[in-house]
């Protein structure tokens, strides 16, 4: 009888124990900022060796910028409908979406980038300073694009983007200010698509722009 393939390969492996590690470490970072968290606080969280940590990721600073690399490659992806997009309505509004939908699934990852922020961006200034800059850039000259094409009211673009990230995000770092209001519990998916809705009809409609 043939042998069974490995259901598990070393490339599957390596992967899975990543996931599990970046997870850990999103939560970890996001109650206990850079300087509290420890490689043994985010090992015991995955349920892995401490020493599987340093073999994936050597240092915890090395980790970290992991963490705040990959919610910031998430917005990235959200951020692409702006290119591919005919008008505001269309590239603000599925954003927007994008924006909420990360909110949603990646809170923890939304608070490290804050927390890294308000503490004046010590490991990742460097990432403000090229790629955060050149994103917003590139965003801002498509809106003032639409802007002159008639499509938009005339607004500041970095005050519209600082806005759009300042009310998407809100719901991922003050997830537990929203819950206590909304007796206890997390937003359900009817509440979300909620929202979306009013978060869209809000902007749009500020900058002269119909769904």
């Amino acid at each position: 009888m043939a042998a069974q393939p490995r259901t598990n390969s070393k490339k599957e492996r390596r992967q899975e124990n990543e996931k599990l590690i970046l997870a850990a470490a999103e939560k970890v970072f996001s109650e206990a900022g850079f300087g509290g968290a420890t490689m043994q606080l985010i090992a015991d969280m995955a349920g892995l060796p401490k020493a599987n940590l340093h073999y994936y990721f050597p240092t915890k600073e090395s980790l970290y910028r992991q963490v705040v690399e990959n919610i910031f490659q998430f917005w990235l992806q959200a951020a692409d409908v702006f290119d591919d997009a005919d008008d505001p309505a269309e590239g603000i509004g599925a954003y927007i979406d994008a924006k909420m939908e990360i909110s949603r699934r990646h809170p923890s990852g939304s608070k490290v980038w804050a927390t890294e922020v308000m503490h004046r961006a010590p490991v990742i200034q460097d990432y403000l300073e090229t790629t955060l800059m050149e994103w917003t850039e590139g965003r801002a000259a498509i809106i003032n694009r639409w802007i002159a094409e008639g499509r938009m009211d005339p607004v500041d673009p970095d005050h519209l983007l600082y806005m759009l990230w300042a009310t998407t995000q809100h719901y991922a770092d003050f997830s537990h200010q929203i819950e206590t209001l909304n007796g206890g519990k997390p937003l359900d998916d009817a509440q979300w698509e909620a929202a979306k809705a009013s978060i869209k009809r809000i902007i749009l409609k500020g900058i002269g722009v119909t769904e």
